[in-house]
């Protein structure tokens, strides 16, 4: 548990010597320069001595909700409050907004938040998990039936409490206690927290194993999750050229060729065919186009020299332009060398209010200055003065070509790609640069074209969410792309129906709005959402209080919800969820620590394995108590009818002795329920629905843990009643309990006759014998029976759970030297060798295998089945009628 805490742990970058690295936040020290940036967690009190629009949200120091604007000014007052201390950065607080440097003055305790720990750490209050709540009430119960049992025997005794009725009661409370529960409950969790470590998802919140199990519905991020951000250019446009297709997707491979389709297209534009873009048919508007996607680019793709692969450095849309400029023979290495010696003169830096970015360069060759520009098209078009026809620049007639332009925008994002608008003019002004606004720079551009950046889905991610219905687990997006890009992710990757359609869904074919905008969604009431057949599928331009508002909406509907998330926006709605999920690579330290389980590898698949795996150790644990207690209640009601049978001086009979039912419950039961606790997952383990909000215990459960009790415990006690009456003489001596003799006759008592007393008391020792054989062998084998609550034994495999099979060997064997040891039989656990009962205690297990066959054999005919429909979970997803 340690070592996984350790790689949750949050980091911070520091600089240290000439390097700046990540360093987890613990290895802080005085003097260190940390490095911070949006969505960053301060890890120390650092004085601040750079700053780029930095503001920081210290509520939890100050009760401020309004993130502080910081500074590097000198501040003169010692005394001045926190909140005032704007050169200072505090632990623990977070970056809401720019970035900035600082010099560690404070750690760990000794910092602000520090002193805070120090005062809440003696009020500290460690929380229940529902799992620990529901055993905790298991043992009460346990423990007041074992009283009301002791109760019982001290009365059907007339309350004459000697050593042997002592003994009788505390065999009984022996008998209610699962002892092996605990520890197999620990290893089985240990062991399930061990292996979704190996599975790429990190616990952080052992609850989460338990809420797994019960996942309803999963409201994922698109990019990084269900795609691999791993942006690549598919398609460009450009006004007199029309459409070209870019091929070659092996992430930022530049391998690949351009094609020029024009106009006349099918309506898969992204697979049209055309002719091959070369050097020598090259148009100059498509060369400028280029330039500008290589040079309006701070990115840099290279070949690795260990991997032989292509890596990217920089963002993956800047990525995705350059391999697009790689694959048309302008890449930036060759801009910047002979003969266009493109360099660098001045860069405004992308600005997310703004939504675009754009570089001043100078063609060496030609010593002109030349000004590039890309980002969203609205804004674009907006500084936009012209148009580039062929090699002519024309005025731009905005009335004319934007609907043209906004259809061919819709008609890629319709195909999910993201689309940036590129442009481009000469500065032909002889003017300083340096002296230049970006309000100048921007102005009288020339307008290009439009390049289609496409984020392929993962692979897995179709098949992923496939499971996920099959599961009965519905899954939504919920992500900040426009909804024509997003609907159509989510409908390529199965997310929503395949006959769905924008066109269809304006035409009100559908019973709910299964694509919808945070506007939309924020403007419906509690009311309007829940009167929703269908809450959206897809919910575009998330915000932060969308994204909690969906999850409100599905705990309204008494749905399970698990929330994934990488950034400062995504941690409300982390916390809000049942089962929050950070992502490890991506994520921002603020969301992991928000977050319930962090994913290492940031794979929508893994978190539907981690749900498969969530519910196979809760099916595990179900398996194990089930097994665990349907013993202790063979061994109630063995114990409890055995106090019927009376001696000759009125003490009740032991059917078995104390260390006969610790053995029971120790050597016997414990090491198969711990084979049952690291059970495999079944293959159609993902075929049925979310667990029941019943929890360990549901109906069916209490009532087989009732049967199989019954079952055991009676032809248990059967084979004890067949040695002493039916094979024996019936007589139950005086005193036996304890000794395989019985107690010395009294010299000159004509009532008591030695031979026979020793002859009565054999007998109930060889009837103990195999009362505790009937037992051991009956639960070695009940452990295969607990496998499946309905499923006979004979369609399991024997060898693919090898710890259950050697703990079932093992119990087979160990058994054999209680009965046969000379000393350990009689002195210690109250029995005698046995020989022809073998054939009692075989003929019960095959009666109690019998007994439990029809009677999973009924529940298999007259219960509603446990798995889905076959193909119940598609039908809603793929079936257009099931909305209309």
């Amino acid at each position: 548990m340690e070592s996984l805490r350790r790689m949750a742990s949050p980091t911070t970058r520091v600089i240290r010597g000439d390097s700046l690295i990540s360093v987890p936040t613990r290895d802080i020290v005085v003097g260190d320069v940390i490095v911070f940036e949006e969505g960053d967690i301060i890890g120390a009190d650092a004085r601040l001595f750079e700053v780029f629009n930095l503001e920081i949200d210290e509520a939890l120091l100050t009760g401020e909700s309004v993130p502080v604007a910081k500074s590097v000014d000198v501040i003169q007052e010692h005394d001045k409050p926190l909140g005032d201390r704007i050169n200072m950065v505090f632990s623990s607080t977070t970056v809401t907004k720019g970035r900035g440097k600082g010099i560690v003055v404070n750690t760990a305790m000794e910092t602000e938040i520090g002193n805070i720990a120090k005062t809440l750490a003696s009020t500290s209050v460690v929380m229940r998990t529902p799992l620990q709540k529901k055993l905790d009430i298991l043992a009460y119960a346990l423990f007041g039936l074992a009283v009301v049992l002791a109760i019982i025997v001290f009365s059907v005794n007339k309350w004459k409490v000697n050593d042997e009725v002592a003994i009788y009661a505390i065999s009984l409370g022996i008998s209610v206690i699962p002892e092996g529960l605990v520890a197999v409950i620990t290893l089985t969790m240990a062991f399930g927290v061990r292996e979704m470590a190996k599975n790429y998802a990190i616990v952080r919140k052992l609850n989460a194993l338990e809420a797994l199990g019960s996942i309803t519905n999963i409201c994922s991020d698109k990019t990084g999750t269900l795609t691999q951000s791993k942006m690549i250019a598919t398609n460009a446009w450009l006004p007199d050229d029309g459409l070209y297709r870019i091929s070659g997707r092996n992430g930022f491979s530049p391998e690949g060729n351009i094609y020029r389709c024009g106009e006349n297209v099918t309506s898969e534009i992204i697979e049209a065919e055309g002719e091959k873009v070369t050097p020598d048919n090259i148009t100059y508007a498509f060369t400028r186009l280029v330039q500008a996607s290589a040079l309006c680019n701070m990115a840099v793709i290279k070949k690795g020299k260990s991997d032989n692969e292509w890596h990217a450095i920089g963002d993956p849309t800047e990525s995705a332009l350059q391999v697009f400029a790689h694959k048309a023979g302008l890449p930036k290495p060759v801009l910047t060398a002979e003969p266009f010696k493109f360099e660098l003169v001045h860069e405004y830096a992308f600005d997310t209010g703004l939504k675009r970015m754009s570089v001043v360069c100078k063609e060496k060759s030609t010593d002109t200055h030349y000004v590039f520009l890309k980002g969203a098209t609205e804004s674009v078009l907006s500084q936009c003065t012209k148009i580039q026809l062929g090699e002519n620049e024309s005025n731009l007639d905005y009335e004319k070509f934007e609907p043209g332009l906004y259809y061919q925008l819709e008609k890629l994002a319709s195909k999910g790609m993201r689309v940036l608008s590129l442009a481009y003019r000469r500065v032909n002004e002889n003017i300083e640069i340096s002296k230049w606004t970006r309000e100048k720079a921007d102005a009288d551009m020339v307008f290009l074209g439009l390049v289609g950046i496409y984020d392929p889905p993962r692979p897995e991610s179709k098949a992923a969410i496939q499971r996920c219905f099959g599961a009965g687990i519905e899954v939504h997006m919920l992500t900040g792309d426009h909804p024509i890009t997003a609907a159509a992710i989510a409908k390529e990757i199965g997310i929503l129906p395949l006959l769905w359609s924008p066109e269809l869904e304006s035409e009100g074919k559908f019973n709910s709005q299964l694509v919808m905008t945070a506007t939309q969604f924020d403007a419906l009431s509690e009311e309007e959402i829940d009167k929703l057949r269908e809450l959206p599928k897809v919910i575009a331009r998330c915000n932060p209080d969308t994204k909690v508002k969906m999850i409100d909406a599905l705990h309204r509907r008494n749905k399970y919800v698990a929330m994934t998330g990488d950034g400062v926006n995504d941690s409300p709605s982390l916390k809000k969820a049942d089962v929050g999920i950070a992502m490890g690579l991506g994520g921002s330290d603020v969301a992991k620590q928000a977050s319930d389980i962090v994913l290492s590898d940031d794979n929508f698949a893994t978190i539907v394995n981690a749900i498969s795996e969530g519910r196979r150790i809760f099916s595990n644990i179900q398996k194990f108590i089930l097994h665990l207690l349907s013993g202790n209640a063979a061994e109630i009601i063995t114990l409890i009818i055995g106090l019927s049978f009376i001696d000759h001086d009125g003490i009740s009979v032991n059917p078995m002795s104390p260390l006969q039912i610790l053995f029971l419950n120790m050597v016997t039961s414990s090491p198969p329920a711990m084979g049952l606790g690291v059970e495999r997952a079944s293959n159609d383990i993902m075929d049925y629905p979310p667990r029941s909000k019943d929890g360990l215990f549901t109906w069916e459960v209490i009532i087989d843990m009732i049967y199989y009790g019954i079952v055991l415990g009676g032809l248990s006690l059967a084979n004890f009643v067949i040695v002493i009456y039916a094979e024996g003489n019936g007589d139950l001596g005086r005193h036996c309990n304890s000794s395989p003799t019985g107690p010395e006759c009294v010299p000159n008592d004509p009532t008591c006759d030695q031979m026979t007393l020793e002859i009565a008391c054999n007998q109930i020792f060889r009837a103990r014998a195999t009362t505790f054989a009937t037992f051991t062998y009956s639960l070695l084998i009940h452990a295969y029976n607990c496998r499946s609550l309905r499923d006979p034994i004979w369609t399991m495999k024997l060898y693919d759970n090898k710890i259950l099979l050697w703990s079932v060997i093992g119990g087979l064997l160990t058994a054999i030297p209680t009965f046969y040891i000379p000393g350990l039989n009689s002195r210690v656990f109250k029995q005698l060798g046995i020989g022809y009962e073998w054939g009692l205690i075989v003929g019960a297990v095959i009666i109690f295998e019998i007994f439990v066959e029809i009677y999973k054999f009924i529940k298999r005919k007259n219960l509603k089945p446990l798995k889905l429909v076959e193909g119940e979970g598609f039908k809603r997803q793929y079936s257009i009628n099931e909305y209309a």
